[in-house]
C-alpha cells in the first residue's frame, strides 16, 4: 500500500530552498542563514549599515588534511558613510561571524561601498475593536479570571477581524 501524500500546506521555504540554494552557492554561501540572520550575527547597529554579499573561498589544497583549510573572505556591502566605522569594527565582525559558523571560517573582510537594500518592516495590525472584544469576553462566562477573559476576548476579536 502506498503512503498517502502530504495534504497539509507546506512552507514556502520548502519550494524556494532548491531554487535559491543554487544562487547562494554561486556566491559562496553554504546556507542562507548568514543573510537571513545577519542582524543576529553582527548585531543590530552593524547590520543597519552592512549586509553580506558573498564569501570568497580559497582554492582547495592539493593535499587535503595536511593543513587546516585557509579561511575565506567575507564580502560586505556597506553604505558609504559607515564604511570607515565597519572597517574599524572588522575584528569584532570576524569574531561574531566565526562564532556563528563554529570554526575559523572567515579570515578577512572585504568592503564594497554601495547602497543597501532596505527592507520594509511589516506594519503592526490595528488593535481589535474593543466593543467586539468585550462582547466576546461576556460570552465566556466559564472563565472566572477577568484578565484571562479580557485576553480571550481580544484574541477572539483579532481572529474575527481576519
Amino acid at each position: 500500500m502506498s503512503n498517502p501524500s502530504r495534504s497539509f500546506p507546506r512552507p514556502l521555504a520548502d519550494f524556494t530552498a532548491a531554487t535559491l540554494g543554487d544562487a547562494f552557492k554561486l556566491q559562496g554561501f553554504a546556507s542562507t542563514e548568514i543573510i537571513s540572520r545577519w542582524a543576529d550575527i553582527a548585531g543590530p547597529e552593524i547590520a543597519a549599515h552592512s549586509e553580506p554579499m558573498k564569501i570568497n573561498w580559497p582554492r582547495a589544497q592539493k593535499t587535503p588534511g595536511v593543513e587546516p583549510p585557509e579561511p575565506a573572505t567575507l564580502v560586505l556591502r556597506v553604505e558609504g558613510p559607515a564604511a570607515l566605522e565597519i572597517q574599524h569594527l572588522s575584528a569584532v565582525i570576524l569574531e561574531r561571524v566565526n562564532r556563528f559558523f563554529g570554526w575559523q571560517a572567515i579570515g578577512r573582510l572585504s568592503l564594497k561601498q554601495a547602497p543597501l537594500r532596505h527592507r520594509e518592516k511589516p506594519k503592526a495590525p490595528p488593535p481589535p475593536d474593543p466593543a467586539i472584544a468585550a462582547r466576546i469576553a461576556e460570552g465566556i462566562s466559564e472563565v472566572t479570571d477577568e484578565a484571562l477573559r479580557g485576553a480571550l476576548g481580544r484574541l477572539g476579536a483579532a481572529i474575527k477581524r481576519k
